[in-house]
């Protein structure tokens, strides 16, 4: 999941380190990681899987309901409650790495 956009996100970095723009930076972080989020909620699909890896994840049982009763609006529902159960301390072991420093 994380290792294509990995080169491309280093080097975007890179080229733009320069740049004295941290807020740009940070909310681009954080567009990022809610783009994956959703990602791997279209991946997982159906509601009963949602629910099973969201409470796997440590997700209390009646968000991980709400959750997987609207698996169709990814993008919603990756802001809502995923940030629970995909932190960014997920996508950091996962090798996603941060463009704000």
């Amino acid at each position: 999941m994380a290792k294509d956009p990995r080169a491309y996100l280093l080097g975007w970095k890179q080229y733009f380190q320069l740049a004295d723009t941290p807020g740009v930076f940070r909310q681009l972080d954080e567009w990022l990681r809610h783009r994956l989020r959703a990602l791997q909620l279209k991946q997982w699909k159906r509601g009963t899987t949602v629910f099973r890896e969201l409470r796997a994840r440590g997700t209390p049982e009646h968000m991980a309901r709400r959750v997987a009763a609207n698996t169709r609006r990814w993008w919603r529902n990756s802001g809502m409650y995923l940030q629970l159960a995909l932190p960014t301390s997920f996508f950091d072991r996962l090798g996603v790495p941060r463009l704000a420093s």
